[in-house]
């Protein structure tokens, strides 16, 4: 059953029955326009505590960050993802549950939620306590799960951490895309090449998107170098966890490459420094 991401492009959450177990591929949030954040308040479809565990592929919130309100309403399954994966959850999840306490507290300030006194869907406390939980699996190692059941994780080049899952359900094979990246980008491995499935569960994004011929690398230079000619400064707006280390990677290979002349460099986002440590942690 999809109880999200489908019809929206985030709250990625795709429930999972066998032989009585019942497990989540994805425990995203909703996030963008206000109908679709006011479903992470709706009951959930199903109880929490009926639920034996959750698999994740990507760190992103879009995928993780309903995970602290699931086990403070019920659930205390295990949780299961790449070893990088539980990495970044540990700046991701607290970060999450702390700007539902602030949106909460300005909310009070304002007066107009409808609730009094407004209150955080989940806290950043407990944030990290769902990331702690979080059982670090490797790349290409089948886990048994029960009886029938099995799941691999395979490498899907998004982000640090991010997977393709293989589900084996009493012979069956369902593979979850999770969210792909791009071949013959920079620090990350290409997705891993799926051979078979009978059945394929597969996010779309951008699927209705070509990427442009030109590489990035010939973009940054031609756009740094018509800045500096104005005597200009440039600003690249940036998720703080992919594109802010691949970014990083290209200005640092023109600069050696002499395309573009050496700049002073601001990284102005915490989350994004210490996700660029964790990056660095996972050769």
């Amino acid at each position: 059953r999809f109880l999200g991401g489908a019809g929206t492009v985030t709250g990625s959450k795709f429930l999972v029955e066998s032989n009585g177990v019942r497990l989540l591929v994805d425990c995203g949030l909703f996030q963008g326009l206000k109908e679709l954040r006011l479903r992470n308040w709706a009951q959930f479809p199903v109880d929490p505590r009926s639920l034996d565990l959750v698999l994740l592929t990507p760190a992103h919130i879009d995928h993780s960050g309903y995970l602290p309100r699931l086990e403070r309403d019920g659930f205390s399954g295990p949780v299961y993802a790449t070893r990088a994966t539980v990495s970044l959850l540990k700046i991701l999840l607290p970060d999450s549950g702390h700007l539902q306490e602030e949106e909460a507290r300005y909310a009070n300030k304002k007066g107009y939620s409808k609730h009094r006194p407004a209150l955080p869907l989940y806290t950043a406390g407990e944030g990290f306590r769902a990331a702690e939980r979080v059982i670090g699996v490797e790349y290409e190692k089948r886990l048994t799960l029960g009886d029938g059941l099995a799941v691999t994780f395979h490498r899907a080049g998004h982000i640090l951490g991010s997977a393709i899952l293989s589900l084996w359900l009493d012979g069956r094979r369902i593979v979850f895309s999770g969210d792909l990246g791009r071949y013959g980008a920079p620090i990350l491995p290409d997705p891993a090449a799926i051979d078979s499935a009978d059945a394929l569960i597969v996010e779309s994004t951008y699927g209705d998107r070509s990427h442009g011929a030109e590489p990035a690398p010939e973009q940054l230079a031609r756009a740094i170098n018509g800045a500096v000619e104005r005597g200009g400064a440039i600003i690249i707006p940036a998720f703080a966890v992919g594109r802010t280390q691949e970014l990083m990677y290209h200005l640092s290979g023109l600069e050696r490459a002499k395309r573009i002349p050496r700049l002073p460099t601001y990284v102005d986002s915490p989350m994004a420094i210490d996700a660029t440590e964790i990056y660095c942690d996972h050769p």
